[in-house]
């Protein structure tokens, strides 16, 4: 998804491309994956040429918040508080993202 939200619409191959840069990744997994990710509703196609060019059907922001929201209510049963803790905890946060997380809880209250 980071991919197509980066170039705004894409292809498997402009995709693989990308994310092969990064580490070693199989065209048929990336192909794979985006047809996943078109049959749950979160990339659209349109065929162009010889392939497919995906774009994006919800903003980054939206399906972002959407999946913490089900991550938090599949593992933590719906508390965010343990997943907070957590990564407050684990995270080596500097004095300055911890202020700037406490002003953000203050404005919540």
């Amino acid at each position: 998804m980071k991919a197509v939200w980066a170039r705004g619409r894409a292809t498997v191959r402009e995709v693989y491309e990308d994310l092969r840069t990064g580490r070693t990744v199989a065209y048929t997994t990336v192909m794979t994956m985006m047809n996943v990710l078109e049959r749950k509703g979160h990339l659209r196609k349109k065929a162009e040429g010889r392939c497919f060019r995906y774009r994006p059907t919800r903003p980054r922001r939206q399906v972002v918040g959407r999946m913490v929201r089900e991550f938090v209510e599949r593992v933590f049963g719906g508390s965010a508080r343990p997943l907070l803790v957590h990564l407050i905890e684990e995270h080596d946060l500097s004095a300055a993202e911890l202020d700037a997380l406490a002003r953000r809880v203050g404005k919540k209250r």
